[in-house]
């Protein structure tokens, strides 16, 4: 990382003539084409999000749900500094945007499975959870500027830059303030590796961190309630299509899956009294699919002659509209949208009048409610569902075995640019791990095949 004084240090020591015509675009603009033109950022596209991307072409992947996420941060920005406009440059649209298409760069093949075997192979090196690797790959990983020996040779100082991002991008993909320790045993510690403390701790200075308060920018939080939208609509939707869920049908979950739901909404310390508000939250989200129905059968009088056969049709109809917005795709997208809407709009600012920086967005209390009672739906109904277990439990397996094997091998079946990191690396084991957690999905089947199968790839075909 470059040093300078101000969050557009990137550039100061490029030859004049790398930057001649380039005024007509700001450092953003650049931090942004050099994201979505990066391998890391292309291999997104064969990442899981929640379903097998080969079982239909309509699901999203890690690329299409950073690309949501990109829009909705974007929307969010905007919407804040149109409120505030005594604020200008307050919160900076681009970097939202840029924070979006970075935010899940760091994730393993097969989705939270892979999370968790390379956790458990790395758990007395540094363990393995999704955000720290993101940070590591726009610093130390993806190949832009080529840094000559990547290793001081003093002290094994590692000279990549990665994407070589503006300070305050950087900042904005620093979703946890934590220095992960070496030894983290079973659990998931979230945070950023040993490895980048140096370039956290360059980033912080910058930026005027409070000691004993977690440092987190304004364009982060922001990117944070993007995630979250994005996760408690779209996963849904996805579900509405592939006919695992629909609106009566979540409606009448049963009680076990609401008490989960319960049970995870206090440990994040959000307010829902019990399994019963759980459900009046959901038929409030889906309330105006069928109001209209609910509507004529308050108004049917009990002892009129047609009642029971208005009650029957009335029913019909509201499991009519229930099914169609699963399987209609304009009501499906209607759906999805308001709900986006909503949650944007439900969002309020808090300003750090001393550092603006770092504000805080958050949801309103309602809102919050809501979004994590769809988010966590989607993880227990879904995520941990059988019939998607199965299906992951293979991907578990094989990330546990490529490690075993690689770490096993010492160098020899890296490819070429991983064997000479690894050499002169103080935690190889990270180096394997960072080999495997940029694999898609597609491309560990075939490297597993290849070390396992009786049928693997060419040997002409390069790692």
């Amino acid at each position: 990382m470059k040093n300078n004084t101000n969050d557009h240090y990137r550039f100061e020591d490029l030859p004049d003539e790398k930057m001649k015509n380039q005024e007509y675009r700001g450092d953003y603009r650049r931090d942004y084409a050099r994201v979505i033109h990066s391998a890391a950022f292309r291999r997104l596209q064969h990442k899981t999000q929640l379903f097998p991307g080969q079982e239909n072409d309509f699901f999203r992947n890690r690329l299409t749900h950073s690309l949501e996420v990109a829009q909705i941060a974007k929307s969010i920005a905007l919407k804040l500094n149109f409120e505030h406009p005594k604020l200008p440059g307050l919160v900076e649209p681009d970097v939202c945007e840029i924070a979006g298409l970075v935010h899940d760069m760091g994730h393993p093949p097969f989705g939270h499975n892979g999370e968790k075997a390379l956790n458990r192979c790395m758990e007395q090196h540094g363990g393995f959870e999704g955000n720290a690797p993101t940070l590591r790959i726009i610093t130390r990983l993806e190949k832009t500027e080529d840094p000559g020996e990547i290793f001081d040779g003093i002290g094994d100082k590692d000279k990549r830059s990665g994407l070589n991002l503006t300070a305050r991008v950087i900042a904005s993909a620093l979703k946890y303030d934590m220095c992960i320790p070496e030894a983290v045993g079973e659990n998931v510690v979230k945070g950023y590796y040993i490895s980048e403390k140096p370039i956290v701790d360059k980033v912080k200075e910058l930026f005027g961190s409070v000691p004993d308060k977690k440092f987190k920018t304004v364009e982060c939080s922001i990117m944070d309630l993007a995630d979250d939208i994005a996760y408690s609509t779209y996963d849904i939707e996805d579900a509405f299509k592939t006919g695992f869920l629909s609106p009566l049908e979540m409606i009448a979950v049963d009680d076990s899956i609401l008490e989960q739901i319960v049970k995870k909404l206090e440990k994040d310390n959000i307010p829902c009294n019990n399994i019963g508000e759980c459900r009046r939250e959901l038929v409030g989200i889906f309330e105006h699919i069928w109001k209209d129905k609910v509507k004529q059968q308050r108004e049917l009088k009990i002892d009129a002659i047609d009642y029971k056969e208005q009650t029957i049709s009335n029913f019909r109809e509201a499991y009519n509209k229930s099914e169609k917005v699963a399987s209609d795709g304009y009501k499906r997208t209607a759906f999805t949208s308001k709900l986006v809407n909503d949650f944007i709009n439900g969002i309020k600012f808090v300003v750090n009048e001393k550092n603006p920086i770092l504000s805080t967005v958050e949801f309103m209390p309602h809102t919050l409610l809501q979004v994590n009672i769809l988010k966590h739906f989607a993880y227990v109904s879904l995520i941990n569902s059988p019939r998607l277990k199965v299906a992951e439990n293979r991907g578990e397996e094989i990330v546990q075995n490529l490690f075993n094997k690689l770490k096993d091998s010492d160098d020899l079946l890296l490819p070429d640019d991983h064997r000479k990191i690894y050499k002169n690396a103080r935690n190889k084991w990270r180096v394997i791990c960072d080999f495997i957690a940029g694999m898609t999905d597609r491309y560990a089947l075939e490297f597993y095949g290849r070390l396992f199968s009786e049928n693997p790839q060419s040997i002409f075909k390069p790692l």
